[in-house]
């Protein structure tokens, strides 16, 4: 048995790196049943056996460090957040949620990269600034002039990296500007519906600087209904110093009475944009929850 690294799944061949360079594997039919539910994803790490003419199956799946739902992309070390200034705007509701799926993937570094910056209009400081006073890094790119690339390469080293975001953001133009050998494929943004073509088809990890960089498809929506909404606060890390603090336990943060995370944002200790879009995550996340639970019902 030999170990190694999926590097990307594609027309039910999964492509994995090993010492021995890249193999071209299928998949043991004991995991196609469970593929939808477990899944065999890039990222993973595999013990894989070697067939004479030198193609591999994957036995097994080594266990996890964290997983990415969507893209679904395991073992990682960052997700970078990639959004634009414009073209399009940049929703904070969905960088939000972004936030959210990164922290519950259990993702050790979050970093938040907004690109296109050399279009920015309007107070883009304040706003970007209220997220690095939370904690999270805030890079500010421009695919087209060339600024903050520099820093950008710096973050990626030695790191697994998976680069997320919507559509037309320019993900893509970013990563060829740190590598221009990687020559990915980039689209534009229509100007009818202010959103960008889908250019990359399948997630895959892309060997850099010793580690990997990961390019995804975009996308604008999210499915979290398997997150347990009682543990939603703990995904925002403002949240986390209250915890415990309220008059209730467990506390959603939304009707009780004496709550300590209400009580913070009045007085500014805790962002209310962000707190808002808490409230909008946790009534989405149940409201999704409950349309799945009437469909197992029918």
């Amino acid at each position: 048995m030999v170990e190694g690294r999926l590097i990307k799944a594609y027309n039910s061949f999964f492509y994995v790196m090993t010492a021995n360079g890249l193999i071209s594997c299928k998949l043991r039919g004991k995991f196609k049943k469970s593929r939808r539910s477990t899944g065999v994803v890039p990222g993973d790490r595999v013990a894989i056996e070697i067939l004479p003419e030198g193609t591999g199956v994957i036995e097994e799946i080594l266990p996890r460090e964290n997983l990415l739902r969507r893209p679904a992309v395991a073992n990682l070390t960052q997700v970078v957040l990639t959004f634009a200034a414009a073209q399009p705007d940049l929703h904070p509701l969905l960088l939000n949620r972004f936030l959210v799926l990164a922290e519950w993937s259990g993702i050790p570094k979050i970093l938040i990269c907004i690109n296109k910056m050399d279009l920015q209009e309007g107070p883009w400081e304040t706003f970007l600034s209220s997220y690095e006073k939370i904690g999270y890094p805030v890079l500010r790119v421009s695919a087209r002039t060339g600024e903050g690339i520099a820093a950008l390469r710096e973050h990626l080293r030695g790191e697994i990296s998976v680069f997320a975001g919507p559509s037309g953001v320019g993900k893509s133009s970013l990563l060829n500007q740190v590598d221009p050998s990687l020559s990915l494929t980039t689209g534009h943004v229509s100007e009818k519906i202010k959103r960008g073509r889908h250019t990359t088809r399948v997630a895959e990890l892309l060997p850099y600087a010793d580690g990997y960089i990961v390019d995804t498809p975009g996308f604008s929506a999210m499915e979290m209904t398997e997150l347990d909404v009682t543990e939603l606060p703990s995904y925002f890390p403002e949240f986390r110093p209250y915890a415990g603090q309220c008059r209730f336990l467990p506390c959603s943060h939304s009707h009780e009475p004496d709550c300590a995370v209400k009580q913070a944002v009045e007085e500014g200790k805790i962002d209310r944009e962000r707190y808002d879009a808490y409230l909008q995550i946790l009534e989405e996340i149940k409201e999704a929850q409950m349309l799945a639970r009437k469909k197992e019902y029918k």
